[in-house]
């Protein structure tokens, strides 16, 4: 039993379900800061309230929480024993079948997981009193932060590699939960290229016209 629960397969599978739990909560997140280009603060203001004392989007926020650390610390574990697998580099070079995404989603999500903490940083923080702002204007606080260059840049890039990550998570989540088929794998490689394009040039069209037009 415990081989089972703590081999790399069952990892992964969790590390899935993790996974598809946080790409579900993308959408409801951009369809929020779609609110942020209203000129009028109230909209996006009582979302964010609603967000905060609902109890039922409280119990999510937990188990998205719970989820973004079960995906980070697996994800984190399997790649190490993935590196521990092969310590030293071949000397003549193989080439294999693992493709381009799948070498670099640590790194994609690294970049990814550090946007998340200046992210926290900026708006959770505030609502725990832990950073400064008015938890009750989170509308003024997200247009103050889009008219610095800076973040802008560090935001554009952590979404065009949340992209990356996204494309060949989903696909690799598809996959790991044995849902593969003739038919419905190619459908999932175009839901998730879809996706993958779609969900981040969403947050940048925000981030870009708060920056240059408001």
């Amino acid at each position: 039993m415990d081989k089972l629960l703590f081999s790399s397969v069952s990892k992964k599978f969790v590390m899935a379900l993790a996974g598809l739990f946080l790409i579900l909560f993308l959408p409801v997140h951009l369809f929020i800061n779609f609110m942020l280009l209203k000129s009028d603060p109230q909209p996006f203001n009582e979302a964010a309230r609603f967000m905060v004392s609902f109890p039922l989007i409280r119990i999510i926020e937990i188990v998205l929480i719970a989820a973004i650390i079960i995906h980070i610390c697996y994800g984190i574990y399997i790649q190490i024993q993935n590196w521990m697998a092969r310590p030293t580099r071949y000397a003549v070079s193989i080439k294999t079948k693992t493709s381009f995404f799948s070498k670099f989603m640590i790194w994609t999500g690294a970049a990814v997981f550090t946007f998340l903490i200046i992210h926290f940083f900026n708006f959770y923080f505030i609502r725990l009193g832990l950073a400064e702002g008015n938890p009750d204007d989170f509308y003024s606080v997200a247009h103050r932060l889009f008219k610095i260059p800076a973040y802008n840049y560090i935001y554009l890039v952590c979404f065009i590699l949340l992209g990356l990550h996204l494309y060949h998570a989903i696909i690799s989540a598809f996959q790991t939960l044995g849902l593969n088929h003739r038919f419905w794998t190619p459908v999932v490689k175009a839901f998730a290229l879809i996706y993958a394009i779609v969900i981040p040039a969403g947050f940048a069209v925000i981030s870009i016209t708060i920056w240059l037009f408001r």
